[in-house]
């Protein structure tokens, strides 16, 4: 182990050069990060040896207080172990995606009339079919599985037919209307469709309607061509390509400034499951932490395809698929397509990753419309509370993507002005902000600041912008006409008030003033009770 007090105290002889596990920990022994390495020694000094850090690893450098190694035979035994240990001890700065979890499977439970369910766990108890990462797909689904195969849904077996007997979407096998062999087959039927053989399923059914068309049982027949339909209609909107017979996952990456969006699309036997999106904070092999942390997690597939490798060489990339192939029990292949079908799947996330880089339309027309050199994906807004000469208070909240970004609001006691200033005061909270940003260097910068206000507000926060000697965009909301100002300009931006754009600076500006308010408001009943307090103790001395 290596003991630090500083980042410059940091020495790479000590650390062997065998494969194995590192273990970063803080001041208090706290583990902050688990990382695998083919060759212990050249991984860490690269943290240290780097001054160009994505923030996300510059703050895991300052807090790390110690270095601890466990050396392994090979990568293989790198992997497993610290996939062991972060799931042990699930350290601060390794990624985590707990919300993958979450995914629903559609499930038949293992009874003589076995029902049809949604659940969240595999079970011994369950048959389970997924998991599916879009509720639609799964609801679509479990629907038509419901209506064609006409599977009970009842937790009990009730002693009289329920209204889905009534309405044709059970047998109700509950009061005997049909014989425990003809309901298995049933369940039979819809299980080789939650398989993906839609073409079996379909051939089944074309067989039935035939047959019922013969012996002249037409109302039969013509519920089993709307059924055979249904099921076409769906399919024809699920199925990427119905010769699969194994299950692939695509992710394609890409990164953002200090961020890397992920887009993962599952296939389970051809069948396009759904997109997930991610975003995470950039760090040293961002790829393949993120791919490790997702398969910790979520079913392993058969193929993963990949738009770029998130392996160094050959080796690292075998060392990937045995561990993945340890988890899952089968082989795994890791693959970068260069052309076919594979390149099309790649290609089709991609097309979906760069539709959510471009951003929330909202966001385009506050671009297009304030002529801003980059989408502002992240936006700070500021607004001054006061009642009277006490309590002038400011609060700040951040948006990324269009979305509240809560655990970075901040609030403001202003402290520099006297009675109720609010030009002062907005220049000393934008000031106090963008001055503790330099600072730090934590956070990023806005692509643009909203103030609550007009003309004067604006152009007292350009002051302290212009001081701290940063060039963000800036403008303001006035209430009375929902006008927007620019500095240096008095003539205002005016739009409809009610279009995309205008509606999310004012649902920023409205969360603001909500925010400020809210600090407003617990400042005096902070006042008031100390004040009730001290009366009391006077009364006490008197």
């Amino acid at each position: 182990m290596i003991e630090l007090s500083s980042v410059a105290d940091f020495k790479s002889a000590d650390i062997p050069m065998d494969p194995g596990v590192y273990i970063y920990r803080n001041d208090k022994g706290e583990i902050l990060y688990v990382g695998k390495a083919k060759n212990l020694r050249s991984r860490v000094k690269s943290y240290f040896a780097s001054i160009d850090q994505p923030p996300k690893t510059r703050r895991l450098l300052l807090q790390i207080k110690s270095i601890d190694w466990i050396i392994v035979n090979n990568e293989v035994e790198a992997l497993l172990l610290e996939n062991k240990l972060i799931k042990q001890h699930t350290p601060k700065y390794n990624i985590n995606l707990k919300d993958a979890k979450t995914y629903a499977y559609i499930a038949l439970t293992r009874e003589d009339y076995p029902r049809i369910l949604t659940c969240r766990k595999v079970s011994p108890k369950l048959e389970t079919f997924g998991p599916y990462t879009e509720g639609f797909t799964r609801q679509d689904l479990q629907r038509l599985v419901t209506k064609v195969f006409k599977l009970r849904t009842c937790k009990n077996m009730h002693k009289r037919a329920c209204l889905n007997y009534h309405i044709g979407n059970c047998t109700a096998p509950c009061v005997e209307k049909i014989t425990q062999e003809q309901y298995t087959e049933q369940v039979k039927n819809a299980r080789t469709f939650l398989e993906g053989k839609f073409d079996k399923t379909l051939q089944i059914l074309e067989s039935q309607m035939h047959t019922a068309s013969k012996e002249q049982k037409f109302e039969r027949a013509l519920e089993l061509r709307k059924q055979m339909e249904s099921i076409r209609l769906l399919t024809q909107r699920q199925i990427v390509d119905n010769e699969k017979r194994f299950d692939q996952d695509t992710m394609a990456f890409c990164q953002e400034g200090d961020k890397v969006r992920v887009i993962q699309m599952g296939l389970r036997k051809g069948v396009l499951l759904g997109k997930k999106e991610f975003t995470i904070d950039r760090q040293p092999m961002v790829e393949q932490e993120f791919l490790k942390a997702f398969y910790a997690v979520n079913p392993i597939p058969s193929e993963i395809l990949l738009n770029k490798p998130c392996w160094q060489d050959t080796e690292e990339k075998k060392a990937l698929e045995k561990f993945l192939c340890k988890k899952k029990l089968v082989s795994v292949t890791l693959t970068v397509p260069k052309r076919g079908n594979k390149l099309s799947l790649v290609q089709l996330a991609e097309k979906n990753l760069q539709s959510s880089l471009t951003g929330n339309p909202a966001l385009v027309d506050l671009q297009t419309v304030l002529n801003l050199p980059k989408l502002p994906r992240i936006i700070e807004c500021f607004d001054i509370s006061n009642l009277g000469q006490e309590h002038v208070v400011s609060g700040m909240v951040r948006f990324t993507d269009a979305k509240p970004d809560k655990k970075n609001y901040r609030k403001f006691k202003i402290k520099t002005v006297i009675g109720q200033d609010d030009f002062a005061s907005i220049n000393e909270a934008v000031t106090r902000r963008y001055k503790r940003l330099q600072e730090e260097k934590t956070l990023p910068m806005p692509d643009l600041i909203i103030i609550d206000g007009g003309p004067g507000q604006v152009k007292a926060a350009q002051m302290a912008l212009d001081t701290l000697k940063l060039q963000i965009p800036l403008i303001g909301l006035a209430k009375e006409n929902e006008e927007i100002y620019r500095p240096n300009t008095q003539v205002p931006i005016k739009s409809d008030k009610n279009n995309r754009m205008m509606l999310l600076i004012r649902q920023i500006r409205d969360a603001t003033h909500d925010f400020s308010l809210g600090y407003n408001r617990k400042r005096r009943e902070m006042q008031i009770r100390d004040e009730f307090k001290k009366k009391k103790s006077n009364k006490k001395q008197a």
